[in-house]
């Protein structure tokens, strides 16, 4: 009776634990600011299903020239998805279809876009996609910027 009490005891404090570094970590990911919540789909095929398969649930950070992607069911640190803006080409937006609206989040516009030559999508609601659609717009003389 003792070592189940205590085994428990201790599922309990890990379980703890671990959701305490899951905030802890968002919110040093946060610190900086310039932050929003971005559903990720990488590497897109050429006709995507409504199926809701392959998005990922992330914060992503603005970096500079860049946007740094962060997982958020992750221990890591470091971002798992760092994107250029000279290197980002957006094709176009559109909202979720079918089971997509069950993976996302409820005011989730979808914007397609390509970096580096691979297809993805990226999920974030409206205003962050305007601040988004800013920064890349605002891009430093001299750098292209692809837009449709």
């Amino acid at each position: 009776m003792v070592l189940a009490l205590t085994v428990c005891g201790i599922v309990v404090a890990l379980v703890v634990l671990g959701l305490f570094v899951f905030g802890l970590r968002r919110r040093l990911i946060q610190r900086s600011g310039g932050t929003f919540d971005c559903s990720l789909r990488w590497d897109v095929p050429e006709k995507p299903d409504a199926s809701g398969k392959g998005w990922s649930y992330g914060v992503a950070r603005y970096n500079g020239d860049r946007i740094e992607w962060y997982r958020v069911f992750s221990y890591a640190y470091r971002p798992r998805r760092v994107l250029e803006r000279a290197s980002i080409e957006v094709a176009g937006r559109r909202l979720p279809e079918g089971e997509e609206e069950l993976a996302l989040l409820s005011d989730a516009v979808i914007l397609a876009c390509a970096h580096q030559g691979i297809r993805l999508e990226l999920a974030m609601s409206e205003d962050a996609l305007t601040g988004f659609l800013a920064w890349l717009e605002a891009a430093p003389p001299g750098q292209r910027v692809n837009v449709a």
